[in-house]
């Protein structure tokens, strides 16, 4: 989404180490790491959101005591940050080609003081912002695999965002179909 730029590596499914290694499915690993410096604990929760929502798609269990690792680095940030990540890490499930139940994809909504709803908004767009909310939006159906909010609004307006965030997912869900189709068709 505008000048925000991830990118994205995914390693494996490989060997798993003895401690990281499950039985029953592959171990999948997230890391984030910042344009500049060391992981921090903002960088440490989204991990965890980027690494939760792509368990809730990747068929781990046809790859048991594997481990999974999918790298993302900050090349810019200009706002909505999140669903960039969010994007690129499906980018990179489905152009490795791993099994997965569906695709999902992020989007980043922004709570103006008016009340209207801005779509993947910038950095400052963010602070002026009475609340943000990043959803993870599921290809099937269009359920909600994961939100990440951050301010305060009602449950209406929340509920607006939703249906906004939903009917964005359609538009970012084409450009999947477009970029795999100008990649493969070639």
């Amino acid at each position: 989404p505008g000048d925000t730029s991830v990118l994205a590596g995914l390693y494996g499914p490989a060997e798993a180490k003895v401690s990281k290694e499950l039985p029953d499915r592959a171990a999948l690993e997230v890391l984030l790491r910042p344009k500049v410096g060391l992981p921090g604990v903002l960088e440490r929760s989204r991990e965890q959101l980027l690494r939760q929502t792509c368990e809730a798609v990747v068929l781990g269990m046809l790859h048991p005591r594997t481990a999974i690792t999918l790298v993302l680095q900050v090349l810019s940030d200009a706002g909505s940050l999140l669903s960039c990540c969010l994007n690129a890490a499906c980018m990179a499930l489905l152009d490795a080609g791993l099994p997965l139940a569906a695709l999902f994809c992020g989007v980043t909504c922004a709570l103006q003081p008016d009340g209207t709803i801005l779509l993947d908004p910038t950095a400052r767009q963010e602070q002026e912002a009475r609340a943000i909310f990043t959803f993870a939006i599921a290809s099937s159906e269009r359920k909600v695999l994961m939100t990440n909010t951050k301010g305060s609004c009602s449950v209406e307006e929340m509920q607006q965002c939703l249906a906004a965030a939903q009917c964005a997912a359609n538009t970012i869900f084409q450009f999947y179909r477009d970029s795999v189709r100008r990649r493969y068709s070639k």
